[in-house]
């Protein structure tokens, strides 16, 4: 996507929510995908204040299938006449909706999108392949295949040590950042940062994994979790989650007409690399962004699947560590999966908002080697 117009169809965020993050098993593990879906969907079509909506997008990576947007629109009370489309994108769903709501705010295909993303890993159905006869069982299976096998499609573990060990991210280094995600998002949960995105939901209404003493030296401890001799380490890595996020996408003609703040997309970009160092399948996209705009952010918000992936592509790219995650990231927060993408909007909305950074990022890669990146500008 090059860069968005600046006329009255240019594409603008004007409300955001979010639930709380949950660890898998944990909070909220009794919440199914459509109700931890619509409780978020219905809170930011109020703070909208939309009196129709044109569609719900919602990503989705391992629900029940049958359309969870859909489900999500109707137990949200939007109408039948609402219609809802569900993405698989893995971990870039919930960005992607957002996206492809804004080229829709700007296509003309209307002004009045709900997009995000949702995912609960606590919840979702069992995987298994067709037996091939009666006399086999089935196979159960814990993910789809993200390339051929000839390409290359490793776990995601492994390619993150790949990945790090290649850019030369230290064990040290990935400790040191992990450290800080746990550290400022235990801080903004307690000073209360957190509360204008958080929608509760089933009575849970704060983060659950961020640990204020998860320091470098007690990280240290945790031994490589993915290859022998790797520096990737459960407590440098994100937790699986269950949560929802969701914005509301418009035109900057009704942003004027309604008088409130939002985030402008500045620019988008979505882009392929090697299935095998999927962890650095962001960087294409934000190189892209970054030449075109030519302006450099003042906050990144980057889906912290692991530390070292993370630091390759900011190194990549000749981003700053401290800009990134600001209030703590998916390490401290926790990754569910879908809905990540959407938490990045929904932070920088809340963020810029409070704090008046004028120009934002939102990146991360995912499964399969795709990458992609957005750039936002706030508006007043």
């Amino acid at each position: 996507m090059s860069t968005a117009p600046t006329g009255p169809l240019t594409p603008v965020v004007t409300a955001a929510r979010r639930s709380p993050i949950g660890t898998a098993g944990g909070s909220l593990r009794d919440v199914e995908l459509d109700r931890l879906a619509a409780t978020v969907t219905a809170a930011v079509g109020e703070d909208a204040g939309f009196e129709r909506v044109d569609e719900v997008l919602l990503g989705n990576t391992r629900g029940p299938g049958g359309n969870p947007a859909r489900v999500a629109a109707l137990r949200a009370g939007l109408g039948h006449e609402t219609p809802g489309m569900t993405v698989d994108r893995q971990c870039a769903s919930g960005l992607s909706t957002i996206v492809t709501a804004a080229r829709l705010v700007s296509a003309g295909a209307g002004e009045r999108w709900l997009a995000g993303g949702a995912e609960s890993a606590s919840t979702a159905p069992w995987r298994a392949w067709r037996p091939r006869d009666a006399t086999e069982p089935p196979r159960f299976y814990s993910r789809a295949p993200f390339a051929p096998p000839d390409v290359g499609d490793p776990d995601m573990g492994p390619a993150a040590d790949l990945v790090a060990a290649e850019a030369g991210i230290t064990r040290q280094r990935q400790d040191e950042f992990a450290a800080r995600s746990h550290r400022r998002a235990s801080a903004a949960r307690e000073e209360g940062s957190f509360d204008a995105e958080l929608v509760a939901v089933n009575g849970v209404g704060r983060d659950e994994r961020p640990r204020a003493g998860f320091d470098v030296r007690r990280l240290g401890r945790f031994p490589p979790a993915f290859t022998t001799d790797g520096t990737a380490t459960a407590a440098n890595s994100c937790g699986i989650a269950d949560g929802a996020a969701m914005v509301a996408v418009t035109s900057e003609r009704l942003r004027r007409e309604d008088g409130v703040p939002g985030l402008r997309l500045l620019d988008a970009e979505i882009a392929g690399s090697d299935p095998n160092r999927l962890g650095t399948a962001a960087v294409p996209a934000m190189r892209a962004v970054l030449r075109r705009q030519r302006r450099r952010p003042e906050v990144v918000e980057f889906t912290e699947a692991f530390a070292g992936q993370v630091l390759a592509c900011l190194d990549a790219v000749g981003l700053e560590e401290r800009l990134v995650s600001p209030e703590g990231g998916a390490i401290a927060l926790g990754h569910p999966w879908a809905a990540s993408g959407a938490v990045l909007v929904v932070r920088l909305f809340h963020r810029m908002l409070r704090c008046g950074e004028s120009v934002g990022m939102a990146a991360l890669s995912s499964g399969g080697g795709l990458g992609i990146a957005t750039m936002w500008e706030l508006v007043r």
